[in-house]
């Protein structure tokens, strides 16, 4: 019985460690997070605005378009270039990778990066 009781204590500090660990927001989080959704905005206005285009056969499976693949889509349209979509996914890799880091700084200098390739 009490081992039972040990091992449940154990399983239920490894849930809380790997529910905390999972939770663990960096110091700019929220600042990804407002960025993407002012890229995905842009984007949006940008496909309502613009020329459109056929649908592609990846649609037609009932996929769901991502950012990127929006991105790459208006790419073609010639709403962004190939160099602004790629900055763009290149900048905000950066960012999350210096959030995980710890590293505010390098962060806010990615997501001024984003930011700038998208233009106003």
């Amino acid at each position: 019985m009490r081992r039972k009781a040990h091992l449940l204590g154990v399983a239920c500090a490894a849930a809380l460690a790997a529910s905390v660990s999972a939770g663990y927001a960096g110091p700019c989080s929220k600042d990804i997070h407002r960025v993407q959704a002012q890229i995905d905005a842009k984007l949006e206005a940008k496909a309502k605005a613009g020329p459109s285009a056929r649908e592609s056969t990846a649609a037609t499976m009932n996929r769901q378009p991502t950012p990127a693949s929006i991105a790459a889509a208006e790419a073609k349209l010639g709403d962004l270039s190939p160099q602004q979509v790629k900055t763009i996914k290149a900048a905000m890799a950066r960012a999350r990778k210096a959030d995980r880091a710890g590293d505010e700084s390098a962060c806010q200098k990615a997501l001024a990066d984003a930011q700038t390739a998208l233009g106003p």
